[in-house]
């Protein structure tokens, strides 16, 4: 009879075992969470690798798409004000993570090594104030009808303004009025690392495509 009785005790020991088991996988898995997750905090979210040259012709496209849409054929391009060309600097993508928080602080923080911005301008003239607020209305309408998304729009006493995004996103296209009816056309590409190898000027900039936009008024 002693032969066949069980030790209640061992069934309860076992699964004791196997609990503790199971608690100490998960706290170590939460510690292991937790460290790669401050040192995401510490070192910040990486920037996203992008081509210079490619970034720029997209601009190009992109302020060609909104002069379209802007429908002003009798605006003339302001070449004092207008260049043919775009800018990669890097002086506004700023080191990121808790390890730089003391860049902060100061007046002029420090760029993180080969990460540009690329963006590229020009500037309409002979559009008065009234025709500037029906061009950017009409451009806001076009747009949108593409699947553009409108960022902000502002017609105030201060300014007239318009910012949109393209529906693919990272970057922007801003539209702003000034006085002699001049119209401002700026566009951005969000701050990016250039891969390594990418072709550089003799400034230390990374090379850009030749901008043509706007086609319709470039000689």
């Amino acid at each position: 009879m002693a032969k066949n009785l069980v030790d209640p005790a061992r069934p309860i020991k076992a699964r004791t075992v196997a609990v503790a088991g199971v608690g100490g996988a998960a706290a170590l898995a939460a510690i292991v969470g937790a460290g790669l997750w401050f040192e995401g905090v510490w070192r910040g979210d990486p920037y996203p690798v992008a081509d210079p040259a490619a970034s720029s012709r997209r601009i190009d496209e992109r302020t060609q798409t909104v002069y379209d849409a802007l429908a002003l054929p009798d605006a003339r391009l302001d070449t004092e004000r207008s260049g043919v060309g775009a800018e990669a600097k890097g002086y506004g993508c700023h080191r990121r993570g808790m390890r730089n928080w003391g860049e902060g602080l100061s007046a002029s923080p420090s760029s993180e090594p080969h990460v540009v911005n690329v963006s590229y301008d020009w500037t309409l003239r002979d559009v008065p104030h009234d025709r500037a607020v029906t061009a950017l209305q009409h451009a806001k309408k076009e747009l949108t009808r593409e699947g553009w998304k409108v960022v902000s729009y502002d017609n105030n006493r201060h300014w007239l303004r318009l910012k949109v995004a393209p529906p693919e996103g990272n970057a922007s296209v801003s539209v702003t009025a000034y006085p002699a009816g001049r119209l401002n056309v700026v566009g951005y590409a969000d701050c990016a690392r250039y891969p390594e190898g990418t072709p550089l000027d003799d400034s230390g900039d990374p090379e850009l495509a030749q901008m043509r936009a706007p086609v319709q008024l470039r000689g």
